[in-house]
């Protein structure tokens, strides 16, 4: 097979090598994309297409892996070129929004959704993928570093899987920054880690690696949050919880790439004084 990364960020360089390992070859669109962009797709080995009517016309299927808040824009660019092809959106997405770039992308849409880190050491990370040619995704993929798991049901249920694992995950992360950061705006982080100590004895660590895994990446999970928020809104289920974690990785914004970026500098970003 010929396959389409849009775009090759870490996590979609990772799929590509994976793809490259099991036989397929893997194309990627450079035109517009930044020096480092260009350096992982060559580190996986993948090759370059100069426009979006090259890439599309030389594929048979499009992987589609972005910021939440683009996953439209993207399938909507394909879908509007003629690509005809499979189209699997592996964004962090609601099953709502799964449903609707289903109907813009039509019958060869599948739905995905990616749980762990790059794919980088077999084990680590899964993709979940659900609708009419999802069977067929674990074939491209073969017996390589990402593992793929079908999701029975249509188009969305890939994703209600996404969002409920990352509503916990990524949801539980915030809250702890949030209360680590109430607990020095109080004064009172000493006898909060006593505490903990006592009663929590992972508590510590957890807000430690928390503030250390998220905030060179926290901006990537404000659209991902709020589709969270979204996915609850749409059961009935109050939609607050994911809607603050949102307004947490959006005060973390200004650490993007950061690494210095330990629990002070993010603790120091959630009580900047909020401007009107």
């Amino acid at each position: 097979m010929r396959v389409a990364l849009l775009h090759p960020g870490a996590m979609g360089a990772s799929l590509g090598a994976a793809l490259v390992a099991s036989g397929q070859e893997v194309l990627w669109l450079s035109e517009g994309r930044s020096e480092s962009t260009r350096r992982r797709a060559e580190a996986a080995g993948l090759t370059a297409a100069a426009t979006l009517h090259d890439l599309l016309a030389a594929s048979d299927a499009v992987i589609s892996v972005c910021p939440p808040h683009a996953a439209m824009d993207v399938a909507t660019s394909v879908a509007g070129a003629g690509f005809r092809g499979w189209y699997l959106d592996a964004n962090a997405i609601a099953p709502a929004t799964a449903r609707t770039l289903a109907e813009v992308v039509g019958p060869t849409f599948i739905d995905g959704g990616i749980i762990g880190p790059p794919a980088h050491r077999p084990g680590t990370t899964r993709l979940y993928v659900s609708g009419d040619g999802a069977a067929d995704v674990q074939s491209w993929f073969g017996d390589g570093a990402l593992g793929v798991h079908v999701v029975p049901g249509p188009p969305g249920a890939a994703s209600a899987l996404k969002m409920c694992y990352a509503a916990y995950t990524k949801g539980t992360s915030a809250l702890l920054l949030a209360i680590r950061a109430l607990a020095e705006a109080e004064g009172i982080s000493g006898s909060l880690l006593e505490e903990w100590a006592h009663s929590q004895p992972d508590l510590t660590a957890r807000s430690e690696g928390a503030a250390r895994g998220t905030a060179g990446k926290a901006w990537r999970f404000v659209g991902e949050m709020e589709e969270i928020a979204a996915t609850f809104e749409a059961r009935g289920l109050p939609d607050g919880f994911h809607l603050a974690a949102a307004e947490i990785y959006e005060r973390m914004r200004a650490l993007k790439d950061d690494p210095a970026a330990d629990l002070p500098r993010v603790l120091s970003a959630l009580l900047e004084p909020r401007s009107e």
